[in-house]
């Protein structure tokens, strides 16, 4: 298997995109279907507004029978029919789902979970990325399918497989093994070198060869910390080289993008989407809410900034999937509201999607997912949920205009790293319940609230514009990295750490002096000891702020006090800090509950005179897009049961009605305000 650190698709804005306009619709499986159907699905397309469907991505067992032998007419009669009604093509590679005989003849591609225990057929993405045998049989029908389709015209975007990773994200058969004492070969040249980097000394586990090295397996043991760091590593790039395959020979047949969808959301993944988005022309994502998620339309917002961030402005993204209501893999699968279909995809295309589209166009009767919400529910289109995907699909082609706009610049940056995410959650830690995400959503939330835009960056991207820069949790730091952030500082921006942040370096070492040991210095501060609150425990501190979870035992050298615990383990001793440098460098050493956040972040934002996009109560959401001739598309959400009046001007696009100086968002609504451009 290849490395890929040289494979980077050309990061451009000249990608085409592959509609004109924003793009609506969704999953399409005509292959479910009787062929009487497939006229009226493309009827009911045309009457929604539809112009991109993903077709065959579950389609491997359909277009090779046996190895080799290929059905193509049914897969060229929908080709055709959707090119011929104006509906673009998102082709799939179908090894998302590899067929049956293949499983039959050679079960060794299944992936082998850490008990050793090999997956059955029947799952999805059930095959090892290290698998030569599964790379060639999937190639080929890869190679097959593009040489076929490459100039077919309906086809406009490439979807390699799906959801990568999504139920393959890590094997620890013996054939991953070996190629992940290859990928350390590569890493480190000399097993001396990764024993010093991993510590291994601890517990006698030095290794005199590379071939003693195995991934971490099992569960609830101690693995080395470093060992499972880059087996973390490895396994992102074992997925990313079968995409970047894939990729490779679509490319031979067909100049149109290549992108797969990812899961981002505010917490850990399956893969390092930062370092993967470079191999994609257009970065995708598919976004579902949580029944039990209490502000599910901040977790939109946090997804949304954060694809942006991955994608790097180099490029629109796309929402590639996301629900008409209720998926069917939580516990208790929630419909949405009425509004909230709109809402929802009107609230990823104000942060940057340049459309929105489903999982899927018409309701499964049977399979694992038959109960799963869709843009054709199993009741047909006498329903709530057609009318609104109608709406929606009249929504986005009035939104036009948009289309290639970026968000506007923010001055706030919210820097996340997958690499902090996978060491912070696994092994021995003091808080082996912390998860990566809850600080990146708490203060993203804070910012939402006060509707000020917030970028959400990988570590290694450029800070030089940002006024303030918020490190959530970034557990893992190395030299390098820290000493960009700490220029933040020295440039005069505002930073704020918060703790379990800067604690181990690359090879998941702890940096030692105090913690956090790699912002010690520009912090003015350190902490002796970690202190987590027990279950049920929690303590206040000076403005009534609650703590849960998680607190240091903290020293101040060179930092002002700003909050301190009145009770608890810790009482009368320091809990947030800032030390009087640039412009501030902030230290909260506690988990605060979202009303202590909030004051902090409206602290900072008046200190910095970040502006709001609009002046409103929390759920009213505002982003703006700023078109090339200088107008602005300002989108303005009603998360609220209320109406909520806001100081804005322009057209809306969504009705064409005219407002100003002042414009009335009705509860749960959305306007879209087109403004003229500045002077």
């Amino acid at each position: 298997m290849s490395t890929v650190e040289g494979d980077v698709v050309t990061a451009a804005r000249s990608v085409p995109w592959p509609t004109g306009g924003l793009s609506f619709g969704g999953d399409y499986s005509p292959e479910q279907w009787p062929r009487e159907v497939w006229d009226e699905d493309v009827r009911l397309m045309r009457e929604a507004g539809v112009n991109l469907v993903t077709v065959g991505v579950f389609s491997w067992a359909l277009l090779e029978r046996s190895p080799g032998e290929y059905t193509w007419s049914w897969l060229d009669e929908v080709l055709d029919l959707l090119h011929a009604n104006g509906i673009a093509v998102d082709l799939a590679t179908p090894t998302a789902a590899p067929p049956n005989w293949l499983l039959t003849a050679h079960p060794e591609v299944l992936p082998v979970d850490a008990t050793e225990r090999r997956e059955r057929p029947g799952g999805r993405l059930g095959w090892c990325p290290a698998s030569a045998v599964f790379r060639a049989h999937a190639l080929r029908i890869v190679d097959a399918i593009a040489e076929r389709y490459g100039r077919h015209p309906a086809v406009r975007l490439w979807h390699v497989s799906n959801e990568l990773g999504g139920g393959n994200a890590r094997c620890y058969c013996e054939v991953s093994a070996s190629d992940f004492r290859r990928w350390l070969r590569e890493r480190y040249t000399d097993v001396d070198a990764a024993n010093a980097a991993w510590g291994t000394a601890f517990w006698g586990h030095t290794y005199t060869s590379f071939d003693e090295v195995s991934p971490p397996r099992g569960v609830g043991g101690a693995p080395n910390p470093g060992v499972a760091l880059d087996f973390e590593r490895y396994s992102s790039d074992a997925l990313l080289a079968h995409y970047s395959a894939e990729r490779e020979v679509i490319e031979q047949y067909s100049d149109v993008p290549v992108t797969t969808n990812f899961m981002v959301g505010a917490g850990s993944h399956v893969v390092d989407y930062a370092a993967w988005a470079r191999h994609v022309a257009i970065p995708a994502n598919d976004h579902y809410t949580l029944v039990d998620d209490p502000d599910r339309a901040e977790d939109l917002a946090v997804a949304a900034d954060r694809m942006r961030g991955i994608a790097r402005g180099r490029t629109p993204w796309l929402l590639m999937e996301h629900s008409t209501g209720g998926p069917s893999w939580q516990q208790r699968n929630r419909a949405k509201e009425p509004g909230e279909l709109v809402r929802n995809s009107l609230a990823h295309v104000a942060r940057g999607s340049d459309g929105a589209l489903f999982f899927q166009w018409r309701a499964s009767t049977a399979g694992a997912e038959q109960f799963h919400s869709a843009m054709v529910p199993h009741a047909g289109t006498r329903t709530r949920v057609w009318r609104e995907v109608c709406e929606l699909g009249r929504a986005l082609a009035a939104l036009a205009p948009a289309q290639g706009a970026p968000v506007e610049p923010a001055r706030v940056a919210i820097v996340v790293d997958e690499v902090s995410g996978w060491a912070l959650q696994a092994g021995l830690k003091p808080h082996r319940g912390l998860r990566y995400g809850h600080e990146v959503r708490a203060w993203h939330t804070a910012f939402w609230r006060r509707q000020v835009t917030t970028d959400v960056v990988p570590l290694d991207a450029d800070l030089s514009g940002y006024d303030v820069v918020v490190l959530p949790t970034l557990f893992v730091v190395d030299a390098a990295s820290a000493a960009r952030i700490r220029a933040v500082v020295d440039r005069g921006a505002t930073l704020l750490v918060t703790y379990a942040s800067g604690i181990v370096d690359e090879t998941a070492r702890v940096l030692t002096g105090g913690y956090p040991g790699a912002f010690r210095d520009v912090l003015g501060v350190w902490a002796e000891e970690f202190v987590p609150l027990q279950r049920d425990q929690h303590a206040r501190l000076d403005d009534g702020t609650r703590v849960t979870d998680w607190a240091e035992d903290l020293v101040v050298e060179d930092a002002d006090v700003v909050l301190g615990h009145v009770d608890g383990p810790l009482a009368g001793r320091p809990a947030v800090t800032r030390r009087a440098v640039g412009g501030g460098a902030w230290y909260v050493s506690a988990m605060l509950d979202q009303d202590g956040v909030q004051r902090l972040v409206d602290r900072i934002v008046e200190e910095r005179a970040v502006p709001r996009t609009v002046t409103a109560p929390p759920g009213l959401e505002a982003v703006r897009r700023v078109r090339d001739d200088g107008s602005g598309l300002l989108f303005l959400l009603n998360h609220r049961d209320d109406d909520v009046t806001v100081v804005a001007s322009g057209t809306d696009l969504l009705d064409d009605s005219e407002h100003g100086p002042e414009t009335v968002v009705p509860a749960g609504g959305v306007r879209v305000l087109l403004e003229a451009a500045t002077a």
